[in-house]
């Protein structure tokens, strides 16, 4: 089977990668020369784990191609996948600006009969808009040509983004024709066999879905926030809680880990196009307004124990951060809160040194020489007056903790993750502050005297 992924970011070359490694022949689309160039030259312009392995295979052989002419792509083609960006107007709304072009070059290049899939996150009715903007453009080609719509929203996390397509939970389409279906079906075929089910229903439900499945992860997390933040108040310890409310079955234990709140491409612009969604069709979505509320506070919360540490003055201090990616396993920092959290803390007058596995590249386009980039997470310690740890990367879990106390200036640890048990911490010497504990360690004073053997005075 034929196919083309128009679009060539994260959603697209994944998109492609998993078709072309079942055996098909897929060409990926891009208006931009500069990516296109580089991925036929073997560069892969994201960071996703086994993906350039998985690009570079079915490159070499001939199943995966690369272009920027859609004309020529589309020659005998039978499914087309839109999987151009949709990025936040500034009302929130998905601006679908990108889609719509790759539907009117369709209308103006298919040739026989055509499935056309929305694969990018589009609001409910894209799909409508879709259909009219091909036949507006077959009607000027006074053309005949049969073709369908259909969607097929992603549900891929960032970081295990392969696994999850080839071995998805569910594959969600919506179509309004047999024959839509059908070649769906066949095209889903390898990835059916051990179980995983497709789901099918009507388009309009489809994109629905999409969205109201990132919001209701979001809502998870930002609920174990606010409840963290509580715990803090009244003296619970949220990882206790957590365990407590995840066992029950009806609730589960994803995404109920507190921290500095949620980034990335999908949630924060999915939540807000869902909002736009409900206020054009004249309704409220008030659960998600608290969402996106608590989520924007959230990002607040490390800065303010920062600063309340050091007595709301960080002019010459020094905060060594572990982590700018949104989240671990990718480079991702849009919407990340360590753009937040840095901001505030170069507003507050301190020093910043950050060292993160794979970000540094892109947090250099955010931040420039803002910031001081260092070589290992340890590098990034030395003499700095307390550490900040914004992503949960996995070398992060077990460090050497008596190196790590003797390269601070000040044993004071800011763990935005939870990654650490506050009472280990403490017996290692640390002044730990975290999410939804309240450890009760005292304020930095400025007249301690700092000597290893008296780090436990912090906590």
């Amino acid at each position: 089977m034929k196919i083309v992924i128009v679009g060539s970011g994260y959603v697209g070359l994944v998109t492609g990668a998993c078709f072309a490694e079942v055996g098909m022949d897929v060409t990926c689309v891009d208006i931009d020369q500069r990516k296109i160039d580089g991925l036929n030259k073997g560069i892969v312009p994201i960071y996703e784990p086994g993906l350039d392995e998985m690009l570079l295979r079915n490159k070499d052989r001939g199943r995966l191609h690369f272009t920027t002419q859609i004309a020529t792509a589309l020659h005998g083609a039978q499914v087309v996948f839109i999987a151009v960006g949709t990025p936040p107007d500034e009302d929130g709304s998905a601006d679908l600006k990108h889609v719509l072009a790759v539907a009117r070059d369709c209308g103006r290049h298919i040739q026989d009969y055509t499935l056309l899939v929305t694969k990018s996150t589009v609001p409910v009715g894209t799909a409508e808009k879709v259909r009219r903007a091909v036949q507006e453009q077959l009607l000027l080609r006074e053309a005949d040509i049969d073709f369908d719509v259909a969607s097929n929203p992603e549900f891929l996390k960032e970081g295990a983004a392969i696994a999850d397509f080839l071995k998805p939970d569910r594959i969600v389409v919506g179509a309004d024709s047999a024959k839509a279906e059908a070649l769906m079906q066949r095209l889903y075929k390898p990835f059916t066999l051990n179980g995983h089910p497709i789901i099918f229903m009507d388009i309009t439900s489809a994109e629905m879905t999409k969205y109201a499945a990132n919001a209701m992860l979001a809502a998870k997390i930002s609920f174990m926030n606010d409840i963290a933040n509580l715990c803090e108040i009244v003296g619970a310890d949220v990882n206790r809680v957590r365990q407590g409310i995840g066992s029950d079955s009806r609730i589960g234990n994803k995404f109920i880990y507190p921290g500095i709140g949620y980034g990335g491409s999908c949630f924060p612009k999915d939540v807000q196009a869902l909002v736009k969604t409900a206020e054009d069709h004249r309704y409220e979505l008030r659960v998600l307004k608290a969402v996106e509320a608590v989520n924007r506070d959230q990002k607040m919360v490390l800065f303010h124990k920062i600063s309340q540490y050091f007595g709301g003055n960080l002019s010459g201090k020094t905060v060594a951060v572990w982590g700018l990616s949104f989240k671990p396993q990718t480079d991702d920092m849009r919407e990340a809160p360590s753009l937040v959290i840095i901001q505030q803390l170069l507003e507050a007058g301190a020093t910043v040194v950050a060292y993160d596995p794979v970000a540094i590249p892109e947090a250099r386009h955010h931040f420039g020489d803002q910031i001081t980039y260092a070589e290992d997470e340890y590098a990034c310690l030395a003499g700095a007056h307390c550490l900040a740890i914004l992503t949960e990367w996995p070398e992060f879990r077990m460090p050497q903790f008596p190196v790590m106390r003797s390269l601070l200036q000040i044993p004071a640890v800011f763990d935005g993750r939870n990654m650490y048990d506050h009472r280990e911490m403490q017996r290692q010497g640390f002044s730990y502050h975290c999410i939804g504990v309240n450890t009760r360690a005292t304020r930095y004073e400025e007249t301690a005297v700092l000597r290893p053997e008296e780090t436990h005075s912090f906590v």
